[in-house]
């Protein structure tokens, strides 16, 4: 099994440089009052390690509700803490391996139990979402990583997957790491890329200007 200290150390080198995208963006919903209210501890906060695993206990719903830049920045704060084993109800395991894996549940109802599909196969809301399955959000939502940053995340699920080999959590990781993370930790855009083209925007409206 890695060595957790080895695993943190590698997830704060990964972000170390990962951009803040600035409180106004930190939210990734505006429907009702929830998302505002469950991450307003983050605003104003000058770096993701400065967040404390009593805080980021107690806001488990922000990581559903930041935008994809606020999600980006602070999940490490929460990798870091849950391989330190200081998290009893956040669970960023769920947010890297949802929607790789398929489940078969049963649902009682009047006469009838229904089975219903839920993860990787399973349509998010085809009212709202058309087509789009969970396997399809997953990927979109986690491909904001750089590769630094998913071979970090590689090296936290690989821990979290030979922490408990016999967890009932395995499978849901190793689908995750086979169907996404392997590949996205080898093929990413890498760190430097994506500096270059900040600048290189960054550049441009200047000379507009």
């Amino acid at each position: 099994m890695k060595d957790p200290v080895l695993v943190a150390a590698s997830i704060r080198e990964a972000f170390r440089e990962t951009e803040h995208p600035g409180d106004p963006f930190l939210v990734g919903s505006t429907e009702g009052c929830e998302p505002a209210e469950a991450l307003a501890p983050f605003l104003g906060c000058s770096g993701w390690s400065e967040m404390s695993a009593s805080i980021l206990d107690a806001q488990y719903t922000a990581l559903s509700f930041f935008s994809e830049g606020g999600f980006r920045y602070f999940l490490p704060a929460y990798l870091i803490a849950d391989v330190a084993g200081q998290l009893n109800t956040a669970d960023p395991l769920f947010h890297l391996t949802n929607g790789f894996s398929d489940r078969l549940v049963q649902l009682p109802a009047k006469h009838r139990v229904f089975e219903k599909v839920l993860g990787k196969s399973a349509l998010v809301n085809p009212r709202r979402y058309g087509a789009m399955t969970w396997y399809d959000h997953a990927r979109c939502r986690l491909s904001i990583f750089t590769k630094e940053e998913s071979a970090a995340s590689v090296a936290y699920l690989e821990y979290k997957r030979d922490a408990d080999p016999h967890g009932p959590q395995v499978g849901d990781i190793t689908a995750a790491l086979e169907l996404f993370w392997y590949d996205r930790a080898l093929h990413a855009p890498d760190r430097p890329r994506l500096q270059q083209q900040m600048q290189e925007e960054a550049e441009y409206l200047r000379d507009l200007s």
